[in-house]
């Protein structure tokens, strides 16, 4: 029994069947009748009979905070080509920087059957874990390290480290600094401790007036510009944890008169695109973001072959390098 056959059977064309069996839109009177036959013949759908016999969907749950942004772009590009080589379709859950959505799109993978889920988290909670833990399903966290589970980070404290210590190289004692809440352990702990790390290695003291605290906007990195460049003692150079807030950051100082990098200079971190589009163009941090995602998707693919039903316990952290790129914002 096939759809040609569920078609003449109920007295419509072969792709109305298929739309009824994807979901598709039908007409009520179409929809009953195609229904009846499936009902009275025990017709079982390809995929549905493929999946009560391997027990298998072929389907990953990609969980990401913003796909607005370039770097999530480029994580769910590496993830979705790797995936690709294997048979899987990917679901996408974008959840805005939400965490009630993350926990949301963890319940709808459950819902779907997938056969894992890559979780690129901003912030993993209690919550997050007590969830992940009734999922039985592989699930590789990346950007973010977890306990009890796999994860694959890259290496920002070092990577912040290394940034401030080419701005002291450059001649800069006073360097502001531009971060995120610490909700976010990678970019708004990790890189705020090797900020802090550094200037206390050179033997420099901790201006707590220089370390400004916002969000992940561009509008955040402008408004804590403008806060930095208002002290009485004002940074010669500003670190800012993302391009993005270092882009907010460079067009405040264009717009309050400051030359870059003759007058204050500026650093990102991260090297998205228009890191190297801006003027002057943005000396920053390169992280091999779609790398990562090809990383995460064969780590996840080695457990589902593996047979492994969850990863929980199965702790195994790697960290990626980076590589510094001198442009002329410094």
């Amino acid at each position: 029994m096939n759809i040609v056959e569920i078609a003449k059977l109920a007295g419509v064309s072969k792709s109305t069947v298929s739309r009824y069996l994807n979901d598709g839109y039908v007409s009520e009177d179409a929809s009953t009748k195609i229904k009846e036959v499936i009902e009275k013949t025990g017709f079982v759908p390809k995929r549905q009979a493929q999946i009560m016999r391997t027990q298998k969907t072929n389907l990953i749950g990609v969980i990401v905070p913003k796909i607005s942004t370039e770097t999530a772009a480029r994580v769910v590009e590496g993830v979705t080509k790797e995936l690709s080589k294997y048979g899987y379709e990917v679901l996408i859950g974008n959840c805005e920087l939400s965490i009630e959505k993350e926990m949301d799109y963890l319940k709808v993978f459950r819902s779907y059957q997938v056969d894992g889920i890559i979780f690129m988290a901003t912030e993993i909670t209690p919550k997050h874990y007590e969830l992940m833990d009734q999922l039985n399903v592989p699930i590789v966290v990346l950007a973010q390290r977890v306990e009890n589970y796999p994860c694959i980070i890259h290496d920002d404290y070092h990577a912040s480290r290394d940034a401030v210590r080419f701005l002291l190289e450059k001649g800069h004692e006073s360097i502001g600094f531009i971060g995120v809440g610490e909700y976010d352990v990678a970019v708004g702990v990790e890189r705020k401790r090797g900020y802090k790390d550094e200037l206390m290695a050179q033997g420099i003291a901790i201006d707590e007036n220089l370390i400004q605290i916002g969000d992940f906007s561009q509008q955040s990195g402008y408004r804590l510009a403008k806060e930095l460049m208002e002290l009485k003692r004002r940074p010669t150079a500003i670190f800012a944890v993302t391009d993005h807030l270092a882009i907010g950051c460079m067009e405040y100082l264009k717009e309050a008169g400051y030359k870059i990098p003759e007058d204050i200079s500026v650093m990102g971190l991260g090297d998205t695109q228009i890191a190297g589009l801006v003027t002057p163009k943005l000396t920053t941090i390169h992280y091999y973001f779609q790398t990562l995602g090809v990383r995460g998707a064969k780590l996840l693919v080695d457990y589902i072959q593996q047979g492994k039903s969850s990863t929980k316990n199965c702790e195994s952290n790697f960290i990626f390098t980076y590589r510094l790129i001198e442009r002329d914002s410094v």
